[in-house]
This record gives structure tokens, C-alpha cells and sequence, in this order.
């Protein structure tokens, strides 16, 4: 059942009425672990009338509503209804009288100590271990556990915020920072955002200038390395504005995260957080920045209108990324760089989604599950190889990319469906008529509504690849002896090289094979054991996994504890749980640390896959009429 017209996740009337801008006015809790205070939510009606608003919300308490008019405020009654899981509960707002035009609504309230959007960690949790951190992580839905709102990407709003916190920590937000006093920091967000890119974070964080309009923030302890880690950022926004026009935000800065952050980077306007894992010594991993710097125009300008659309903003940006790379390193490296993504999609639909080919779609039904259920690399890879593969069709870069940037400043500022996009497509190339017979080559439901990998795979330029797959089959199907003389072992291959080399490892046949002495001779060879590439350990454990290498419990619980980002996290419990003899370890040690996790990684841990999947079978054999009560309080 769909909760509202426009967006599957959420209750809200949009269609409507609107939210327009937003002021906050939130003290920081550390004891209590709680926002309080107030958010003035100014409305727009799209029709005459209106009587109610319907907005979503999560375990807020709320003191009071009152409607702000020239003579004062008028207090308003409001009813919440039942709570359903992972998508919180309807608000209703009784408006005291039909209402048209502009109007204000004020609500204070107080958030729970659990709200989903946030993260609260102790002084022992962070690097220094002097002061608590707090951070937030809104996307895609969970917004609403932090203020009452409109929480679909279909509405976008400014605002301007005043945080209120401790003396001695830094405040932070998705918004250019207009003063700071002692306790208290001022916000301003000119451009208006969808829900999801509210962000907030309080701790102790220092600045180092890592570019014209960038800073890096971080703790004290890992400031420098951050720095030198990041410092192709300037390069990549360049980059990024040759191709999609001029950076509209102001600030670019950029934030490293504690280790329990769940994604590897979050792109909230004016301030992207990203993992520590990204920290690898050798900038091998810092197209990351790429990426979440190219969101500023797709996803963060335009965006999905929901996330049944979310390819729209991940595929986008990975095609972004990915034409970032090939100016910056060459088209083999922007080719190999699509080819390593393929990888870790044959992965993804192989272990994550092997229950789920639904969720394999490009555009997915979310009415009976959560945005975060169907969370995966699908959106990422398949859509990104699709404009490939229409860039590649329709006459490549020179004729594409002047399109795309249309595109672009065609719905800056707006919310987007697939049928927009395929419409402005359609309307730019069908002025050379000499376009039409390849426009009709696509079939748009093959590539929107097909399950697995892309129907069409571009032709890459493999010669990067070709490397990795001599190592990897070298591995899987000879033997020890035949590998130590092979010459290949004195070939060089770069970090990346390495990762993609481990993945297809992983997804050879003949894998069982792999003895604890071929292992300890890679680890040797690769110098595994010295490096601090999270995505090479990453695929390195589990090897360890599927060679059964009890021996190596310790290690590989120590990888898992190291980090919670949700890319690691579930395939390493999902694999640990399909191992008998290592599963009620694993358990035990999830079990441990699930609390340090954000509530969008441990609820999504695939320790608990069986029960999700048998939660959402029961969700699609509940009759219309019963999802209707449930749903629509």
C-alpha cells in the first residue's frame, strides 16, 4: 500500500501543500541524547482550502503546535498515529481554519534518546576521547526522527538553524556557517534541499584548508592525514564543473567521520561526511570525494522525487564520477573504473539481493518495503553502465554531454521521475533526425523493470582488467608450486588493481580450493598484511571466510569491529553466518557491538536477512483492505 500519491515512504499531503523553508532552533542533549527545541516550518498551499497536514515523523515528543499569525500564535490540536516499522508514524495537524496561501507552523518538541537519524557516541568512542560526538545521517528517510516534516525528496526547502551545544566541541551542518559563539553556532542553507540532506554533527573537530572554497574537518588526530588524503579536492570540483556546470553552494568542505558512520560518503550540501575507511594512505580510494562532489549537481540539485527513482541520483553521479576519473587519469582508468564497479555488482546480486531479484531493478516498487531494505549497488552500477551505454549510443561525450548538462540546468532545484529525464532525452535528440533509429533502440523496460545485470554492457577498455583476471585465475586454479613460479608474481598492480584482482578471486569457482598456504603467499605477495586499504582487507577476510579458516575468527572480527560502514558490514555477517562452525561467533560478536552501530546498519545486518525477508513475505500476504487499516491510521 502506498502511503501517499507521491512517495511510497511517506504520509505526507504534498500534493497539497508544501514545506517552503524551515527555521531550527535545537539544543544538544549529550546527557539525554536528545535534540530539543523548536522548527518553524513555513507551508505554501498548492490548493485552496486546505484543512489538515499530514506529515511524517518518528518517536518525537511533542510539546506544542501553534500556528504563527500577525496577532500572535494560535495553538493547534494534532493526533500521531500507530507506528509502523522503519517508517514511523503519520502526524496529523488540524489547521483551525481552511486555510490558503502562505502560513507558519510552529511545533516544539524533543527527539527520542533512539531516533534513527542519529548517532551519539562517548568520549571513549572517539580518537581523542575527551568529549562525546554526536552525527547524523538522514537518508534516506530518517529525517522525520528528527524534525516533524514533508521527509520525500519531492519537497525541497531552505534553512536557517541555531545549534546549541557545549562548550569546547564545534557544531556542524549541511549549511554555510554565518557566526559561532561560545555554545552556539549559526546556520544558513540558501538552496533549497530535500530532507534527506539535513545533517548535523557536534564534537571535536578541528580545520585544515584543503582548497579555494574547502576545508577538511576532522579530529585533531587525523586532521593531517585527512588532508593529504583529500588534497585532490579542488581538482575534482574543477573537473566536476566542466562538466556539469558551476558549483551553486558556496562551500565545499568535507568531514571524516567516526568509524561507526554507515555509508562511505554522505552528500550533505556545503559539508560531505565520509568514512575513515577511506584513509588508505595513497589517495587510492579518494574518488570517493569524486563521486560525492559530482552529487552536488546530481542528487543535491536535482533530484529523485522518490526513492523507487533513486538511480537518478546514483547512477548520475556515478557516471559523473566516472568522467571525473577519465580527465583526470585517462579513459582506461575511467573504463577500468566502470568495470570494478560491474565487479562489485555481480557481488551484490549473487549475495545481497540473491532473495530478493525484485530489488535488482533499476526502478523498484517501495510500497511494501523501506528505501532502506532496498539499499544496494544496483542504483549505483546498473543505472551509471545505462548512460554509458546511451552516451556511447547517442554519439558519445561531444554529443552527450552537452544534453546532460541541459538536463541539468533544466531541473536545477527540482525533484525529478525517470519520465522526465527519458522526455528531456527524447526532446534533445529527436531535433537531428538522423537520432531516431537509435533512440529506438533502447528498450527502456529491459533496462528500467529487468532483473540482474544490465542488459547491455558497453564496450570498456579492459586493458586494466586484463591484469587482474591473469592474478585471479592464477590463484584459484593452480598450485602452490606453479604459482610461486609463474612470472606474474613480479608484476606490479596498483591498489585499485588489487581490489578488483581479490573480487574476482572471490567469485571463481574453484575458490575452495585455496589452501591457508596459498593464502598466507597472497597476503605476502600483495603485502596485504601492511596495507591500510579498507576495500583490499575487506575482500581479503573473506577469503579467510570462505577458505573456513577458523584460525582466523580473531582477524576477521577484528575487520568487522574496525568499521561499520554497511558496504563491509553486511556481506562479511551474511557470509559468517552461512558457516556453521563461525556463525554463533558471529553472533555473539554482533551481538556486542550492534550498539555502536547507526540503527540503519544494524537493522540491516544480514545476520538478519532470514527475518526480513520472512517479515516482508508476510507484509505482501496481508490483504488491501488490512494494509489499508494498518497503513493510514
Amino acid at each position: 500500500m502506498r502511503l501517499s500519491q507521491i512517495d511510497p515512504s511517506s504520509y505526507s499531503n504534498a500534493d497539497e501543500l508544501i514545506i517552503r523553508h524551515v527555521d531550527l532552533d535545537w539544543t544538544v542533549n549529550f546527557e539525554k541524547s536528545t535534540l530539543s527545541g523548536s522548527a518553524s516550518l513555513y507551508f505554501k498551499t498548492l490548493r485552496d482550502d486546505v484543512e489538515e497536514i499530514f506529515l511524517d515523523s518518528s518517536e518525537l515528543d511533542i510539546a506544542s503546535m501553534a500556528i504563527k499569525t500577525s496577532a500572535g500564535e494560535v495553538p493547534v490540536s494534532w493526533d500521531v498515529g500507530s507506528p509502523v516499522e522503519n517508517i514511523g508514524s503519520k502526524l496529523t495537524v488540524y489547521l483551525p481554519t481552511k486555510t490558503s496561501g502562505e502560513f507558519t507552523l510552529v511545533v516544539e518538541y524533543e527527539t527520542s534518546p533512539k531516533a534513527s537519524a542519529l548517532q551519539w557516541l562517548t568520549a571513549e568512542q572517539t580518537c581523542g576521547k575527551k568529549h562525546p560526538y554526536l552525527f547524523s545521517q538522514c537518508q534516506a528517510i530518517h529525517a522525520r526522527s528528527i524534525v516533524p516534516c514533508q521527509d520525500t525528496p519531492a519537497v525541497k526547502f531552505t534553512y536557517n538553524a541555531t545549534l546549541r551545544h557545549p562548550a569546547g566541541v564545534t557544531g556542524l551542518m549541511s549549511a554555510v556557517k554565518k557566526k559561532s559563539e561560545t555554545g552556539v553556532s549559526y546556520f544558513e542553507q540558501k538552496t533549497p534541499i530535500p530532507s534527506y540532506l539535513l545533517a548535523i554533527v557536534v564534537g571535536a573537530l578541528v580545520e585544515k584548508s584543503i582548497g579555494p572554497i574547502s576545508s577538511v574537518w576532522a579530529e585533531q588526530e587525523q586532521i593531517d592525514e585527512s588532508a593529504e588524503e583529500f588534497s585532490q579536492t579542488a581538482q575534482f570540483i574543477a573537473e566536476a564543473e566542466n562538466i556539469c556546470g558551476p558549483y551553486v553552494w558556496g562551500r565545499y568542505d568535507l568531514l571524516v567521520m567516526p568509524p561507526s558512520f554507515p555509508f562511505g560518503g554522505m552528500e550533505n550540501p556545503c559539508l560531505t561526511f565520509v568514512t575513515p575507511t577511506l584513509l588508505a594512505g595513497d589517495k587510492s580510494l579518494a574518488t570517493v570525494v569524486a563521486h560525492e562532489i559530482a552529487h552536488s549537481w546530481t542528487g543535491n540539485l536535482v533530484t529523485n522525487r522518490n526513492f523507487e527513482h533513486f538511480w537518478l541520483n546514483e547512477g548520475f553521479t556515478v557516471f559523473v564520477e566516472g568522467k571525473i576519473v577519465g580527465r583526470m587519469f585517462g579513459n582506461a582508468a575511467r573504463d577500468f573504473h566502470a568495470l570494478h564497479g560491474l565487479s562489485e555488482l555481480t557481488d551484490c546480486i549473487k549475495t545481497q539481493l540473491a532473495d530478493t531479484p525484485d530489488l535488482t531493478k533499476l526502478v523498484v516498487d517501495l510500497s511494501d518495503c523501506s528505501p532502506d531494505d532496498a539499499f544496494s549497488t544496483v542504483p549505483y552500477i546498473k543505472g551509471s553502465t545505462f548512460l554509458r551505454y546511451l552516451e556511447d549510443l547517442l554519439g558519445g561525450p561531444e554529443k552527450f554531454e552537452p544534453f546532460f548538462r541541459s538536463y541539468l540546468n533544466t531541473f536545477k532545484f527540482k525533484s525529478v521521475m525517470t519520465d522526465d529525464f527519458k522526455k528531456a532525452l527524447y526532446d534533445w535528440f529527436r531535433e537531428d533526425p538522423q537520432n531516431e533509429v537509435f533512440l529506438e533502440r533502447i528498450d527502456w523496460d529491459r533496462w528500467l523493470t529487468g532483473t540482474g545485470m544490465p542488459p547491455v554492457i558497453p564496450n570498456y577498455d579492459r586493458s586494466l582488467l586484463d591484469a587482474c583476471q591473469k592474478h585471479s585465475t592464477l590463484w584459484a586454479e593452480n598450485d602452490l608450486e606453479t604459482i610461486k613460479a609463474s612470472p606474474l608474481l613480479s608484476e606490479k598492480l596498483t591498489s585499485i588493481q588489487i581490489i578488483e584482482f581479490l573480487a574476482q578471486l572471490l567469485e571463481k569457482k574453484k575458490i575452495q580450493d585455496l589452501t591457508p598456504e596459498k593464502l598466507k603467499l597472497l597476503d605476502e605477495t600483495y603485502h596485504i598484511h601492511k596495507t591500510k586499504n579498507a576495500e583490499i582487507r575487506f575482500r581479503f577476510v573473506r577469503l579467510y571466510i570462505r577458505a573456513r579458516m577458523l584460525d582466523k575468527m580473531e582477524e576477521i572480527l577484528a575487520f568487522a569491529n574496525s568499521n561499520f560502514r554497511m558496504k563491509f558490514v553486511r556481506p562479511v555477517y551474511k557470509e559468517l553466518a552461512g558457516w556453521p562452525e563461525a556463525k554463533p561467533m558471529a553472533v555473539e560478536n554482533y551481538n556486542k557491538v550492534k550498539d555502536q552501530m547507526m540503527s540503519v546498519c544494524a537493522y540491516t545486518s544480514l545476520l538478519k536477512g532470514k527475518l526480513k525477508r520472512e517479515n516482508l513475505k508476510k507484509k505482501k500476504e496481508k490483504t488491501k483492505n488490512k494494509k489499508a487499516n494498518r497503513l493510514i491510521p
